[in-house]
């Protein structure tokens, strides 16, 4: 990669990092980027998107990277951690977005920053604004007046044409430079829309690149672990999941890859961390988790296909000195998993729970979503009496598995089937989840819950378009009753975007996107969950 080292551990900024695998470039004669995480650092570090992109840009040797959090600062301003310059010293700001709430705090770093809110309003003598991930790949209409470009897909794709682009006409008059990174496959520009759709990229095979750490540290949520990307994308087709929209088709690392990179990894970390939407569908997991276990690794694993679990498999977590096993049923009665297209029963489960019960496991994550379509207040009830059959069966044959229930309000998100739904109002979700707390840790079992007002914020943001941005920019600072306030005060029907049933035949505010999922297909799976 030409003149660069990889820092083992110093200060780069305000504050200390102990950090192993930093890339430290010279500027000289390089197009800085900085790598804009819109949350904390601890959150960032552990999101293998992130990692991936930091490595595929100091890959260019005409490139110099570096990362920025939403607490790294200097002078309250945002500022890198390997140089500890600030944000308008960069040609370019690219920004890594995994989750819809941190919208607010991506026009945060915007404001600290001191430039333009509005790409309308920049030109070459500003930073160039670019932002990929996957809820901009989804939708990126209620950002769409903050940047100049979007990544639609797979970055391992997008990123040979961009950087062409960028380091040959970074100097160019904005207008000329938009024009042109407009002409690139998978990238949307706001000023300059396409005539038909912008096509989602994705990356074919997964072994031509490696998703691994690339800078290991002790501060942050998995900071225990190497983490290693086994698959990408699910076949499972659960009609509320964003996975399934824009991440298909579903594809696998190989086995003798993911196993060739855990070698390298057990030199920074003695626990390898397998990622992915489902790993036990790997074809070939067994042969993987075999393989960490003889050259000597401990295992930590992100999901668990309840209907993929094998006792071969189970033996070879615990061989791994796995911790906790998360699985997710996501309704307690089979009417609603039928309805999401879960795809399993409660035999399956219990088979899933016989299979772990007798294991040295110390705890089980149970996934629910609140507020599915059609929902009563029976349902809830199911969900209790399921989490607890579940608690019983592991009593009985004398687990101490420690119980955590996470419910979630369902949230609808383009491009899945259910992306014309409403939520359920918030005061319903409200009793339900009240109602599961006052029961479940009654019995034992610890209860996680989200937000209602929080998810119908997160589903405005989902669903919303451009006129979601004014309301983003009157924010003073992140609160509920901000958000509340600047809603109004802008006139963002929040109603409308949250609450809503849309009917299947209006234009989307994210029709612009082709995620490769056709609008007949979602449409189909709809009408199966709920009917026309």
């Amino acid at each position: 990669m030409g003149n660069e080292r990889r820092q083992t551990k110093g200060r780069y900024s305000a504050r200390e990092y102990r950090e192993e695998g930093a890339i430290v470039k010279d500027w000289g004669g390089r197009l800085p980027i900085a790598l804009v995480y819109p949350n904390k650092y601890s959150l960032g570090m552990s999101n293998l998107g992130v990692q991936a992109v930091y490595w595929l840009l100091n890959n260019n040797p005409k490139a110099v990277c570096e990362r920025v959090f939403l607490d790294t600062k200097e002078k309250n301003a945002p500022a890198a951690i390997e140089s500890g310059r600030p944000l308008t010293d960069f040609a370019v700001l690219a920004f890594s977005i995994s989750y819809e709430l941190d919208y607010f705090n991506v026009v945060q770093i915007l404001k600290e920053t001191g430039i333009p809110l509005l790409a309308m309003e920049r030109d070459e003598r500003y930073p160039l604004v670019i932002a990929g991930g996957p809820c901009v790949t989804a939708n990126p209409m209620p950002l769409a007046p903050f940047f100049d470009a979007f990544c639609i897909g797979d970055a391992e794709m997008i990123m040979p044409g961009l950087m062409q682009i960028l380091t040959e006409s970074i100097g160019d008059k904005r207008e000329t430079l938009l024009q042109n990174l407009a002409k690139i496959p998978g990238v949307y520009v706001p000023l300059h829309p396409p005539e038909n759709k912008v096509i989602r990229q994705y990356l074919k095979n997964l072994d031509e690149f490696e998703t691994r750490s690339v800078v290991v540290t002790p501060d942050t949520e998995l900071g225990d672990s190497y983490l290693i990307e086994v698959e990408r994308g699910c076949a499972r087709g659960c009609r509320f999941c964003l996975v399934s929209g824009i991440y298909s088709p579903m594809r696998f690392r190989s086995a003798e890859k993911i196993l060739e990179q855990a070698r390298a990894g057990l030199k920074f970390r003695k626990r390898i961390g397998l990622l992915g939407p489902t790993v036990t569908d790997h074809p070939k997991i067994n042969e993987i988790l075999t393989g960490l276990n003889e050259m000597g690794a401990e295992i930590a694993i992100s999901s668990l296909r309840i209907d993929t679990l094998t006792e071969s498999i189970v033996k070879e977590l615990a061989r791994g000195k796995v911790q906790t096993i998360t699985i997710a049923p996501e309704a307690g009665s089979q009417r609603l998993r039928d309805l999401i297209h879960k795809d399993i029963n409660e035999n399956d489960i219990f088979k899933a729970i016989d299979l772990i019960a007798d294991k040295p496991f110390t705890q089980l994550k149970l996934y629910y979503v609140i507020g599915l379509p059609t929902e009563t207040d029976k349902d809830i009830e199911e969900i209790i009496k399921l989490t607890l059959a579940i608690k019983d069966r592991l009593e009985q044959k004398g687990s101490q598995m420690r119980i955590v229930v996470n419910a979630s309000p369902l949230v609808p998100k383009a491009s899945t089937p259910f992306q014309w739904l409403p939520m359920a109002p918030q005061d319903v979700l409200t009793q339900r989840l009240d109602y599961l707390k006052n029961h479940l840790p009654q019995k034992g079992i610890k209860f996680n819950e989200e937000s209602p007002a929080w998810s119908q914020a997160q589903a405005v943001l989902s669903r919303g378009d451009e006129s979601v941005a004014a309301a983003l920019m009157d924010m003073k600072k992140l609160s509920l009753a901000e958000w509340k306030r600047a809603a109004e005060q802008n006139n963002l029907d929040v109603d409308y975007f949250s609450n809503q049933r849309w009917d299947t035949s209006q234009k989307l505010p994210w029709a612009v996107i082709d995620t490769g999922v056709g609008v007949e297909r979602l449409c189909g799976e709809l009408e199966k969950a709920v009917g026309k």
